[in-house]
């Protein structure tokens, strides 16, 4: 796609003064930081700028001379509508479209793909309609005038967004062919551009009919959209109140009732169409030539419609309101076997003559002059200039990729149309809080740059709880995304010890694979137990299974816990090897060896002897290693608890050696 040929509009930000201060700005990946620095017009003031100083952001800071001044933050977002609660319908359920189409991709060829991809075409276009009722519901239903004109600004942005895709659509997606297409348009025209209903109703439920103000603007109306039964039914009203102009009605009645128009089924061809609308049209110059309606201006400007003059059509130009129904019009009375490739001179010719030098194009005309020349990367460009969201163009251009339409148009960096803008449209809904989550699937579907997208981006999501924190780490963890994975637990383990919540703190580790972080917290846990004597988060320690193999540490943690179930469960012998064990091995933090050996006491006082010889050799031996190895020796010999302790599993020892030595020689000797 090629740079934007205008300027970009320009946007003011509510309460910044660039004529007083210098901003600056730093890029987001969906939105832009705006601040004021404390830099003076003329340069006179040298402080810095929040941006660049973050430490400085929403402070009070001096200028130049002397005087406080504060600097403000803005935060200025491109995609603004992700933010409407209205608009929510729209991105939740043009997902699901979305993703229905990616999956049913190869289901069908020929025809009944094109009819499959018309359908989906339909479903979005139902999608914007629903918004734009909730829209104008929330708009009627508000008191708040600044409510109710953001919701009417936004019921116009969806109507016109309609009106955009519903022609897409007819050209592009169906790709109606002559005869067709006529069809299509008038079914275009009547849904998107003049209501009449009311009028109708107005006109119906009066007394007379006939004779009110609008029964004539209601026939023309009918008239200029094709509704050729319904003009009729109302001609019948003016016939019976007047009955002088019977016959005159009953010729233009006949008239209108024989007009030759294309069929859907294909029941006659081109040729034949052509012929009878050539006769029907010739037999409508034959009767206003010999002045049959001149009686009766209303039915005599009826017939010059029929006939397709030009002059007659614009002088109900109030009527039409837009110079595409002048087209439709125009086309129906004058060139009913239209080509799609013929639109483009009878569109330019139209929007010429129905402006007539009165008023430019506006931004809609020039996107719908576009679709009718056929230019849809055109459409796609003036729609991402004017439109203030991304939805549109990502969805339409999707479709239309589908449709085999944009396959050799790739931009200049790499990614095609189709992507770049899924990408684009993708990243603003990571700004939000929740709709971050459709993001996902929109770039598991461009397949260049999608996952490096999605890598970046899952990385600024805000992990507020820890329900949010599981959610992200599963889509990471079903595209093998094992960087962010390890980060995302990371983080969360860090909070978790924080807040001091060592259990959730060593799960987030043990998930993360993090063997420096796990002996962290086990040494956290090992230090709590120090001091309070037991353990906390216990169904954590005691299922931590393959997992304490992570770090030395955390599989001291898991043993230790272990010798203490044992021990509760007064299996003596089997907590004895493992209290050992723990000592021997050497996975036991220095500092932890008096508790180890502490918890041997009760072991070696019991009346059955536990330890054997061998054993309480090696526990005399990590008792004398851990006195004479202390760097903190002569402290270590001044406390009084400590070497009470010594003195106690000293003696404790020796008692037990003296009862092995005992019960051994005396198994010997029988």
């Amino acid at each position: 796609m090629d740079e934007p040929d205008t300027e970009p509009p320009l946007v003011v930000v509510p309460g910044a003064d660039p004529s007083a201060r210098q901003l600056c700005f730093a890029w987001g990946p969906a939105e832009v930081l705006v601040c004021e620095t404390l830099f003076g017009r003329a340069g006179e003031s040298r402080s810095p700028c929040p941006c660049c100083c973050p430490a400085l952001t929403g402070s009070v800071a001096g200028t130049g001379d002397g005087a406080p001044s504060s600097s403000r933050v803005f935060v200025v977002r491109r995609d603004q509508d992700i933010y409407i609660h209205t608009l929510r319908k729209l991105f939740n359920e043009s997902h699901g479209i979305f993703m229905g189409l990616q999956r049913s991709e190869e289901e069908l060829a020929g025809k009944s793909r094109k009819a499959q991809l018309v359908q989906v075409s339909k479903n979005y276009r139902s999608v914007i309609r629903a918004c734009m009722e909730d829209m104008h519901q929330a708009a009627v239903s508000t008191r708040d005038p600044a409510l109710q004109g953001q919701y009417s600004t936004q019921v116009s942005i969806l109507s016109a967004m309609e009106l955009i895709w519903n022609l897409c659509e007819i050209l592009f997606v169906e790709a109606a062919t002559a005869g067709p297409l006529l069809l299509r348009l008038l079914d275009w025209v009547r849904l998107h551009v003049c209501d009449v209903d009311s009028m109708v109703r107005e006109v119906l439920s009066s007394e007379s009919p006939s004779k009110h103000k609008l029964f004539w603007n209601v026939v023309d109306i009918f008239v200029l959209q094709g509704r050729m039964d319904e003009a009729r039914h109302l001609l019948s009203k003016e016939a019976s109140a007047n009955p002088a102009s019977m016959n005159m009605y009953k010729i233009l009645d006949d008239l209108m009732k024989k007009m030759p128009v294309p069929s859907l089924g294909n029941t006659q061809t081109l040729t034949e169409l052509e012929l009878k609308w050539q006769h029907w049209h010739e037999e409508c110059q034959r009767y206003l030539q010999d002045g049959t309606f001149a009686s009766n201006p209303h039915m005599e400007s009826i017939c010059k419609i029929l006939l397709g003059d030009e002059d007659a059509i614009l002088e109900k130009k109030e009527l039409m309101t837009t110079w595409y129904h002048f087209l439709v019009t125009r086309l129906l009375y004058s060139h009913p076997t239209v080509k799609p490739m013929e639109l483009r001179f009878y569109a330019q010719s139209s929007m010429n003559l129905f402006l007539g030098g009165e008023s430019s194009p506006e931004p809609l005309d020039m996107i719908l002059m576009a679709a009718f020349e056929f230019e849809m990367h055109q459409v796609i460009k003036e729609c991402s200039i004017v439109l203030s969201n991304w939805w549109f163009v990502a969805h339409l251009t999707d479709l239309l990729d589908h449709c085999k339409l944009l396959q050799s148009h790739n931009l200049y960096f790499g990614s095609n149309m189709r992507e770049f803008l899924l990408l684009e449209y993708a990243s603003g809904l990571f700004s939000h809080h929740s709709l971050w989550q459709l993001g996902v699937d929109y770039f598991d579907h461009c397949p260049e740059f999608g996952r490096v997208y999605l890598e970046l981006h899952i990385e600024r999501i805000p992990l507020s709880t820890e329900q949010k924190a599981l959610k992200v780490l599963r889509i990471c963890e079903q595209r093998q995304m094992h960087e962010q994975v390890r980060s995302i637990c990371k983080i969360m383990a860090m909070k978790a010890l924080r807040n001091s919540r060592l259990g959730s703190a060593l799960s987030w580790s043990i998930r993360a694979k993090d063997a420096a972080f796990a002996t962290l917290i086990s040494d956290r846990f090992l230090k709590d137990y120090c001091e309070k004597g037991c353990f906390s988060d216990l169904d954590l320690i005691d299922n931590l299974g393959p997992s304490m193999l992570l770090s030395d540490r955390l599989t001291f943690l898991g043993k230790y816990r272990e010798f203490h179930r044992l021990y509760g469960e007064k299996r003596f012998p089997e907590a004895a090897r493992l209290l050992l064990t723990l000592m021997t091995a050497h996975i036991a933090p220095c500092s932890f060896w008096m508790t180890l050996l502490t918890d041997a006491l009760p072991l070696l006082e019991q009346k059955e002897v536990i330890f054997s010889a061998e054993q309480t050799y090696e526990l005399m031996r990590c008792l004398e290693d851990l006195t004479a190895g202390n760097p903190d020796k002569q402290k270590f010999q001044d406390d009084d608890v400590e070497t009470t302790k010594v003195e106690m599993l000293r003696l404790a020892l020796a008692r037990n050696l003296a009862r092995v030595i005992v019960k051994e020689g005396t198994v010997e000797g029988s």
